[in-house]
């Protein structure tokens, strides 16, 4: 696929009264501080008739006189802080072209093509890129990528749909609350919880544990795989039952146990190791009294569900699944409570974020970015929502990706970056409700 840069420009937010000062900033609250100082990136697919690129561009400018953090940049303030400055210098707008329909280059497979529908993610200093390509047959692509610091993924999707809501005209509902200073530590603090270990890890950890491995990337295979509703229907019910009784566990406690258990086996770990995996938790309905839906910002903290390999891949799916399903209900309204008060008065320059994007590899762990429950497919531009929606290339061995598939039915579709030595193994039981069988 040979992608043409047509244009590269930055534009700035649209304000149809009196612009707002551009010398304020926002300040990061302790959850912005702790996820992942890093870029992600998402491609959209839309069938003609589509819009033109002229009204994508000027909703996204009104868009971000709403959203106006993601027109800003991060900086320090006076006291060393990071803040994101609301100085409107604007977002990457970049127009593009493919010499080829749209059919030719599909289906996507989660490969480095990809990484051409969309800007490039180092050395940047935008909050947002944008890249609109376009196919010969009157297909687009729209590429976008965002600084995850300024928005989660419940806080992003807010911001996709409003993006729609500009480019067909109508107005932008609900608002965002910009306020991140929401989150106050308690008098005295109250710290519960373990949180070295968990959000945040000693820097001479972080530089024995995690070393650099040249040419991974080439080593690693990124699988595409489709989980029909039927089978998903299958799988939950296997989760949920054990020694005659009945517990129901959600869909995505059942699916994310069974490709822990089908990725520590295809991995041939030592059965003394343990594994974990890292979840993401929306503190939004969790934190009394609860966060409006609203919030635009992060609220985010994980589960780490944890196993010794031995025991996940001998015992049932019921065995994973609890074992899933009680860590994430850990991460309630104490837990972010401790973390608050913890951040506030406990971290030191020793200490950083455990959430870290530079890995090339988990094993023997795992982490899960479940997309599932935000309506990303609700980004219609004036014609219609998208066909495809997807996450970038990323080879980062362990790190999986979760999306409801494009036919809308309920089925999910998982993209797992395992080493190609793996890969046999992964896909000859990756369907396989009893791992003891094969």
């Amino acid at each position: 696929m040979n992608v043409k840069i047509e244009s590269s420009r930055i534009i700035k937010p649209f304000y149809e009264g009196t612009p707002p000062s551009t010398n304020t900033h926002i300040s990061f609250n302790v959850f912005d501080n702790v996820t992942y100082d890093a870029l992600m990136a998402l491609i959209y697919a839309y069938r003609p008739p589509t819009p033109p690129t002229s009204t994508i561009e000027m909703g996204l400018r009104k868009t971000l006189a709403v959203y106006r953090e993601w027109a800003g940049r991060i900086g320090r303030d006076e006291n060393g802080n990071r803040v994101v400055f609301l100085n409107d210098e604007g977002v990457r707008f970049i127009e593009a072209s493919v010499n080829a329909t749209l059919d030719e280059v599909l289906p996507l497979k989660p490969s480095p093509s990809l990484l051409k529908l969309h800007p490039g993610m180092k050395d940047v200093v935008e909050l947002i890129q944008v890249q609109v390509t376009r196919f010969t047959c009157g297909s687009v692509m729209v590429g976008f990528t965002g600084h995850h610091m300024i928005a989660d993924g419940h806080a992003a999707s807010n911001f996709f749909v409003a993006w729609g809501q500009a480019c067909r005209g109508v107005e932008i509902t609900p608002l965002p609350l910009h306020d991140r200073a929401i989150f106050h530590p308690r008098n005295p603090p109250l710290i519960e919880f373990n949180h070295v270990g968990a959000e945040f890890m000693s820097k001479s950890l972080n530089k024995k544990e995690f070393i650099k491995l040249e040419n991974t990337e080439k080593n690693i295979i990124v699988h595409k795989v489709h989980f029909t509703l039927e089978f998903l229907g299958k799988l939950k019910a296997n989760a949920s039952f054990m020694n005659g009784k009945t517990k129901t566990y959600s869909t995505f406690e059942s699916l994310v146990a069974h490709l822990w258990r089908v990725i520590t086996k295809a991995r041939e770990l030592d059965g003394s190791q343990n594994t974990q995996i890292r979840i993401s938790v929306d503190g939004r309905r969790r934190v009394v009294p609860r966060v409006a839906d609203e919030f635009f910002g992060n609220i985010v903290l994980w589960a780490f569900p944890t196993s010794k390999v031995r025991d996940l891949v001998n015992e049932p799916l019921h065995y994973a699944t609890k074992i899933i399903h009680d860590a994430i209900t850990k991460v309630d309204d104490k837990y972010f409570k401790s973390f608050i008060d913890f951040a506030n008065h406990k971290v030191t320059e020793d200490l950083i974020p455990t959430a870290d994007m530079k890995k090339d590899t988990l094993c023997p762990n795992l982490e899960v970015d479940s997309w599932l429950r935000f309506p990303f497919y609700d980004l219609d531009f004036g014609t219609g929502c998208p066909f495809v929606f997807m996450p970038s290339y990323y080879p980062t061995e362990g790190m999986m990706f979760l999306v409801p598939s494009f036919i809308g039915d309920g089925s999910i579709d998982a993209f797992i970056p395992l080493y190609q030595d793996n890969s046999p193994t992964f896909k000859k039981i990756c369907y396989s409700l009893d791992l003891k069988a094969k």
